[in-house]
């Protein structure tokens, strides 16, 4: 059975309707204050244009202007930098703001895990998850690797005539995921020559088809685009079952590898935030999550929803931080 977008928001429906929360005003037995932006709304993309984190900003600011959820105006900021650190740091210099925003993803967790950031979720005001995609190793069009076995044979053979694109730092789902299927094929972690693009998706694309590096380990959407124009091979996507809308594709399983690996985001404010302001926001993006715009663009980007709301996405990173842990052990980059 392939996953179809007909199905994952059949599913995504249902996990609304079980999963909202009760907005402002609604309350039983109880009263409370309301409030909403008063200025510019500013959401932070850690990151430069073209990545993961970019593209959920501008899937938010055009939900929410578009479908006319808020009604002050929405810019995109972006602050690359320390895996999304610089960023985050900027968020929390606006303490007690409920006008600034900020995308996240498991990358807040590894940093901290991997000893390269002292943040952790903890340290803001954690608002919802909001969606996931698949991972996937690519390559140009004109690589000579057709396969995930072929590719990584010839990096074994030879890892420092093949170096490996990876952004926006060591550490995060893109690394592990290449580690893991590294590992799986017998390649030695340790001799795999990485190359760290802090900009992600916006430097790591146009360094492939540069020839700076011979594949990239990247979130589907981000490469979506270039595939299509067939200016790249994608090699093996982490799914569960191959995609409907990429047909071409196999998965890791499919060749051999016991590998499903999802990379997930979401959204956060500062530290700080009041209940009031909370409040709007969780109404706010629950709506956001059901508008028509929402799926629209995920669709078009190779994401899927994966909304929960704010006590269900601290409960879910507590639970991530323990399994990422765990992983992270297992590919050896901690002890």
């Amino acid at each position: 059975m392939k996953v179809t977008r007909r199905i994952l928001r059949a599913v995504f429906v249902m996990l609304c309707a079980a999963m909202m929360i009760v907005g402002p005003g609604h309350m039983a037995g109880a009263t409370m204050k309301t409030w909403k932006p008063t200025g510019t709304i500013e959401i932070i993309a850690p990151a430069n244009p073209g990545g993961g984190w970019d593209m959920l900003a501008r899937i938010m600011q055009r939900t929410l202007t578009e479908g006319k959820l808020v009604d002050r105006p929405i810019i995109i900021t972006h602050k690359p930098g320390g895996g999304g650190a610089t960023g985050w740091t900027y968020l929390n210099r606006h303490q007690g703001s409920g006008n600034y925003l900020a995308v996240n993803s498991s990358l807040i967790l590894f940093n901290n895990l991997l000893g390269s950031s002292e943040l952790t979720y903890k340290d803001f005001t954690v608002l919802a998850n909001l969606e996931t995609e698949w991972e996937a190793v690519a390559v140009s069009a004109d690589s000579p690797y057709k396969t995930g076995k072929e590719f990584f044979e010839a990096l074994k053979a030879n890892p420092a005539k093949m170096p490996i694109g990876v952004g926006p730092s060591l550490g995060n789902d893109d690394h592990v995921q290449f580690l893991m299927l590294a590992t799986t094929y017998g390649v030695p972690a340790k001799s795999i020559n990485f190359v760290v693009y802090p900009g992600a998706g916006g430097e790591l694309v146009p360094a492939l088809l540069g020839g700076h590096i011979k594949g990239l380990t990247i979130g589907l959407g981000e490469v979506l685009e270039q595939y299509k124009a067939g200016k790249m091979r994608i090699l093996g996507v982490s799914s569960e079952e191959r995609l409907e809308e990429l047909p071409d594709v196999p998965t890791w399983k499919e060749q051999g590898v016991d590998l499903v690996f999802a990379h997930w985001r979401g959204v956060m404010g500062p530290k700080g935030m009041t209940p009031e302001q909370v409040a709007y926001w969780e109404d706010v993006i629950a709506k956001m999550v059901q508008h028509p715009l929402w799926f629209e663009q995920l669709a078009n980007m190779e994401q899927y929803p994966f909304y929960m709301n704010k006590a269900k996405y601290e409960a879910f990173l507590a639970e991530q931080t323990a399994s990422m842990k765990s992983l992270l052990t297992e590919v050896g980059l901690i002890k």
